[in-house]
């Protein structure tokens, strides 16, 4: 491996212009392929195999009109005055109606006009038994002239109106000129009537959700690289490499969109991982290929063809890992996780490609400006001194005190982890956005007037067992009464039937995050219930709230599944790439250990609220249900990048004649500086995306930034070092059956140094 990278890394330093205008044509063919299609991106998350996307998927077969999207806005009048006054009534209404004039948007009248004699019969029967539908009385429907207006709720002091609608497509495939239509149609009501006007949640298209924050993010990682490796050119590289292998990336990702299902934070989450890998591994090939310049007093392309030789293998094993732990999703079985899985994985391979090949062309452009005259006699006077520097104090300390050191962090980490257990899992939406959005006032102002549970309305499918036996509606008026009774209901409404199915809107009288509500879905699935055994029906049940449960619970049965494969993996690439036991179990304890305080500390801000203006959010919720997953992928894969280039270098220090503590702290010291900027770096892409609007990412954000720190700064700068003194020498050891059995993979390079120092004698003797 390293006798080819270096190959590689001479021919890319010789001839730059090959490399580079070959990657730029990769990058025109994205550009091109994104100007042909287009970008689509979708909000749609969908949960294979779950009850409520068994019932969505029936209902878009056999009654579609009850499987499109659904839209709200709420109209409020001033404090102590009332919606039902002429003028109000009348903007109202023609706002209303307006909206059932949109294209997209299914027009009661209309429907009741084209109704199938099914439907026809549903109707009869809710009017001849009025407790079908009439709601409970404390609000009813907003009246004008003895007439009910179609889709609107009036609340019992006549302040508040309730405007819901239904699209006659799914949620994911409307349009942004649909919402405006709807939006603008809906804002008309405002003009001289003082009503306030709040468009619902799910009025609007998703985003790719990247802004001014994440450019400070960026801004943040050029200073800290021209801290590490002090010169503008140099710290200007891994710039440039990792944009490009982002650019590609996620912009070959967005250029097959228009064939493949593309949920919205699938481009966010390979943005940030991008350039997060593409940073870092340029970072630690250009200042291994500083140090040998300046060290070992090699030409700018020996060095950057031995640096690619040697911290390439590294870089090539840490993507490996990293790109592993992505994959591991794939197991799930959840297409949406399975996509955002394999777009940021190919954007860390192509992030790889581009440190190894792109990166020494351009090397080679900058020849020995890469490494200044300042930095030569900084670097000379640096090695005068002896390296007592802050990483050699800090190393030979938690050496000394190692028992100590590791005690601490664990308690530490373990108080952190707290929390945890009082996770809730969920889809952070509208009861937990910031006061001043419409989507929060609109849910506020709902649970105000009509209560929490018509933010979360439930769709009820009742089906006979016997498929021989036709819904009647008889049936659909019992079940209705049935489910009206039942405990947390709040309303039932009929919303159309067939010969074999009823389809019922039920409103909970709890929050769609109540564990009540929660509760209610249960019990009405359960076919152990008293309306599935008084009627012999089988009730399927979907809605947000119930897709929101089914999503939480698929996602926690699968967790601790991909935790075991991306571990046993992981295992094994570290057991190839370090020829030790001891090195891998270590690595994967130390994540652990940090994955449980980052979840902790996460549940603590974003649930419990702790430090919520700090991070740009007013209330707290429930956590995104899978950010578990997706951030203990990715801060695996992560982390065992810091494992990889830290304990190389430690091994590197080892098999060239260090031993003991001794290696611990020379290989420490080699390659701390450059893991520690890495990490600065990381955390300053990560933390860019907590201050977004979108409360999704901004989760993801904080925890991937959290959990760098600790891992970085705690696991790998304080535990692995007290670790490996422990073992000393040890550490390295590998059973004789198995050191025969592993091919040796040479990723500290002993083979390719040894082959070039050969060559260079016989050259001297010569």
């Amino acid at each position: 491996m390293s006798t080819l990278l270096y190959r590689v890394g001479k021919t890319a330093f010789r001839k730059p212009g090959y490399f580079i205008l070959g990657w730029i044509l990769i990058l025109g063919i994205v550009v091109s392929m994104i100007s042909v299609n287009g970008v689509h991106i979708s909000s749609e998350m969908k949960i294979e195999g779950t009850e409520s996307q068994k019932v969505l998927d029936q209902l878009a077969k056999e009654l579609p009109a009850a499987s499109g999207g659904q839209g709200s806005v709420v109209f409020e009048a001033p404090p102590n005055e009332r919606l039902d006054t002429p003028e109000r009534l009348a903007a109202i209404t023609k706002g209303v109606n307006d909206v059932y004039g949109i294209k997209d948007v299914i027009n009661p009248a209309d429907y009741a006009a084209e109704a199938s004699g099914a439907t026809a019969e549903m109707a009869q029967a809710a009017s001849t038994d009025q407790s079908a539908t009439v709601a409970a009385p404390s609000y009813g429907p907003l009246m004008v002239d003895g007439v009910p207006v179609p889709g609107v709720l009036l609340s019992p002091d006549g302040r508040i109106a309730l405007f819901q609608f239904q699209f006659t497509i799914e949620q994911s495939a409307i349009t942004q000129d649909v919402f405006d239509s709807v939006i603008d149609s809906v804002m008309t009501v405002e003009k001289g009537t003082h009503i306030t006007v709040l468009p619902g949640e799910t009025l609007k298209t998703v985003s790719i959700g990247v802004g001014s924050a994440e450019i400070v993010g960026l801004v943040i990682a050029a200073i800290v690289l021209l801290a590490t490796l002090g010169s503008v050119v140099a710290a200007g590289l891994p710039l440039v490499t990792a944009l490009l292998g982002v650019g590609i990336g996620v912009g070959g990702a967005f250029s097959i969109s228009k064939f493949i299902e593309m949920p919205s934070v699938t481009s966010v989450l390979a943005l940030m991982v991008g350039l997060a890998v593409g940073i870092d591994y340029a970072l630690f090939i250009v200042n291994r290929q500083r140090r040998m310049i300046i060290d070992q007093r090699l030409s700018a392309q020996e060095a950057a063809a031995r640096a690619i030789g040697t911290s390439g293998s590294a870089v090539f094993f840490a993507g490996l890992t990293v790109i592993v732990a992505l994959c591991g999703m794939l197991v799930i079985g959840l297409t949406f996780l399975s996509t955002m899985a394999l777009v940021a994985a190919a954007t860390v391979l192509i992030n790889v490609f581009v440190a190894l090949t792109l990166l020494p062309a351009l090397l080679g452009l900058v020849g020995e400006r890469i490494c200044s005259p300042k930095a030569r006699e900084k670097s000379a006077k640096s090695n005068k001194a002896g390296g007592r520097g802050v990483a050699d104090k800090w190393v030979k300390f938690v050496i000394k005190y190692r028992w100590a050191t590791i005690v601490a962090i664990i308690v530490l980490l373990g108080v952190a982890a707290i929390p945890i257990t009082k996770m809730e899992m969920g889809i952070p939406g509208a009861s937990s956005a910031n006061l001043d959005t419409a989507a929060r006032q609109s849910y506020d102002a709902i649970s105000e007037g009509f209560g929490e549970g018509f933010n979360g309305p439930l769709i009820l499918v009742a089906e006979p067992k016997d498929s021989s036996t036709p819904v009647s509606p008889e049936l659909l008026g019992n079940l209705v009464k049935e489910l009206q009774s039942q405990k947390n209901v709040a309303q039932v409404s009929p919303l159309g039937m067939t010969e074999d199915m009823a389809i019922f809107s039920l409103i909970p009288e709890t929050g769609p995050n109540d564990k009540t509500t929660k509760n209610l879905v249960n019990d009405l699935r359960s076919s152990e219930s008293s309306i599935a055994q008084t009627y012999d029906v089988k009730l399927g049940v979907t809605g947000f709230t119930a897709v929101n449960i089914d999503m939480s619970t698929k996602l926690a049965e699968v967790f601790p599944i991909y935790v075991g494969i991306i571990i046993l993996l992981s295992l094994i690439i570290l057991l190839l790439v370090f020829r030790s036991i001891i090195v891998p179990i270590k690595a994967t304890i130390g994540f652990l250990l940090s994955i449980l305080a980052t979840f902790g500390i996460t549940t603590a801000v974003f649930q419990w609220g702790w430090l919520h203006s700090l991070f740009g959010f007013d209330t707290g919720g429930p956590l995104l249900s899978f950010m578990p997953i997706i951030v203990t992928g990715i801060l695996y894969g992560l982390a065992m990048d810091y494992q990889v280039f830290l304990v190389s270098s430690m091994r590197e220090s080892y098999v060239h004649g260090h031993r003991g503590t001794e290696s611990v702290v020379h290989g420490y010291k080699q390659v701390s500086r450059v893991v520690v900027g890495a990490a600065v770096i990381m955390v300053s892409v990560f933390a860019g995306f907590i201050f977004t609007d979108d409360v999704m990412i901004k989760q993801i954000g904080f925890t991937l930034a959290v959990g760098i720190l600790i891992d970085a700064f705690i696991i790998r700068m304080g535990l692995v070092p007290a670790i490996m003194a422990i073992f000393g020498n040890k550490a390295w050891a590998l059973p004789k059956w198995l050191d025969r059995i592993l091919p040796n993979l040479d990723v500290e390079g002993e083979k390719l140094i040894a082959s070039l120092n050969a060559k260079d004698n016989e050259h001297h003797k010569s």
